[in-house]
């Protein structure tokens, strides 16, 4: 018998088990059955879901993004810039038409 391949599970999936489990109206036994996934592995997400729940609700409490919007947008005006020039560079030389 062959190797099993490692299964991925989209978040939404995990979160679908996890509520299912919540909800308390099938044991892990069905559940596993029912979504091919082992018991072990519903508690874990279970655990997951319930620890992580609280976060949602926290009010407030602004996430701050992951980069630096100012240094982006500099950035940004920077590479407008380099086209601009090295496209009319090409132009005068002859390589690039006028028309886009």
């Amino acid at each position: 018998m062959g190797k099993r391949s490692r299964r991925k599970y989209s978040a939404s999936f995990k979160a679908k088990v996890a509520m299912a489990a919540l909800a308390g109206d099938r044991t892990l036994a069905e559940l596993s059955e029912q979504y091919e996934v082992h018991p072990n592995q519903i508690t874990q997400w279970k655990k997951q879901l319930t620890e992580s729940a609280a976060d949602i609700f926290i009010s407030g409490a602004k996430k701050e993004p992951s980069v630096d919007i100012k240094s982006l947008h500099a950035k940004i005006g920077q590479l407008t810039l380099e086209n601009d020039f090295l496209e009319s560079a090409l132009i005068k030389r002859g390589v690039l038409s006028t028309k886009k």
